[in-house]
């Protein structure tokens, strides 16, 4: 890419001025989950329904085939029909964002072509995971990774998970990289982040929904949401507060935010997401092993922090 904040997006609206900085893939994105039929089929008609739903609610973009999406578990085939079909769906309203991370740079190569090919808009590549590579190992891995195709890259630091973080001498030499453009923070530390900041034009997204506000406060653009499945709408109102420089009401909306932030984390985001938009006649489905559904005890408890939050999730 010649312009680092160009528009990731081929429709996706330029972000308006304001508090924040230059958003290339949006303000607000959902980790979307991977819908499934009762018999655990890929359910294309559900995930065009589900997208669809989730940019009407106030996502300005999606990314598909992230770890909420279940990535581990689906295909290559199935992940290049899931961007198809959400790409049909909303690809003219919104940025479809794909994840392509794994932790075999040659084949994350590959699905980064594959998703490149069908028509989107971005890539969302996560640390290496297991492997642990040392730093010079994860630079060639993003480098190659970002040199396969010409789509701009969101870094995904995510070391609870991986078990291997991105350094910041790291993150400033693939900031040198023209294709990679921004960071979906999952590291959970500010001073990090603010550093990389102060020295790169990368546009950093919270990965962590409790911790968008601060982030927000020291330099980032956005958030990649997991609990914009539901509350897409109040987290859009939080950012645009901050955006308008009116921290009262950004402080405000997260208070009020802070039950369902924190709730859906209670286990597996993937499996309360799924519990929630089952409850609410929207398309999910099972999950796939190894993970589980969610327990009737553990939807009791999200529906309490729904409540709390200000969404009641109806019952049967």
């Amino acid at each position: 890419m010649d312009d680092r904040n160009a528009d990731a997006a081929s429709g996706a609206a330029a972000p308006a001025a304001g508090q924040l900085p230059p958003a290339p893939f949006g303000r607000l994105l959902t980790a979307m989950v991977t819908p499934f039929t009762a018999d655990g089929v890929l359910d294309l008609d559900g995930a065009q329904k589900l997208a669809a739903t989730l940019v009407d609610a106030g996502n300005d973009g999606l990314v598909i085939s992230g770890t909420t999406g279940e990535s581990p578990t689906t295909s290559d085939a199935e992940k290049a029909a899931l961007l198809r079909a959400v790409l049909d769906a909303v690809g003219d309203r919104a940025v479809v964002v794909a994840g392509v991370g794994t932790n075999d740079t040659a084949h994350t190569a590959e699905l980064a072509r594959q998703a490149a090919g069908a028509g989107a808009h971005g890539l969302l590549v996560v640390t290496p995971y297991y492997s642990k590579p040392p730093q010079a190992g994860l630079l060639r891995h993003f480098r190659t990774v970002a040199d396969a195709t010409e789509l701009p890259v969101m870094l995904y630091d995510i070391p609870g998970r991986t078990a291997a973080a991105i350094e910041s001498d790291t993150m400033r030499a693939l900031a040198e990289h023209p294709s990679i453009v921004a960071v979906k923070d999952a590291k959970g530390s500010l001073a990090a982040t603010s550093a990389v900041l102060r020295d790169t034009d990368l546009a950093y997204y919270s990965g962590d929904d409790v911790l968008t506000l601060p982030l927000l406060a020291v330099g980032g653009c956005g958030l990649v949401s997991v609990v914009a499945h539901v509350f897409a709408r109040e987290l859009a109102g939080m950012i645009a507060a901050v955006d308008a420089g009116d921290l009262v009401a950004a402080r405000a909306a997260h208070l009020r935010l802070l039950p369902a932030m924190t709730g859906f984390f209670r286990t597996q985001g993937v499996i309360l997401v799924k519990a929630a938009l089952t409850a609410l006649g929207l398309p999910g489905g099972p999950t796939r092993a190894p993970l589980i559904d969610a327990t009737p005890e553990e939807l009791e408890q999200l529906r309490a922090d729904c409540a709390a939050a200000g969404r009641e999730l109806p019952r049967p």
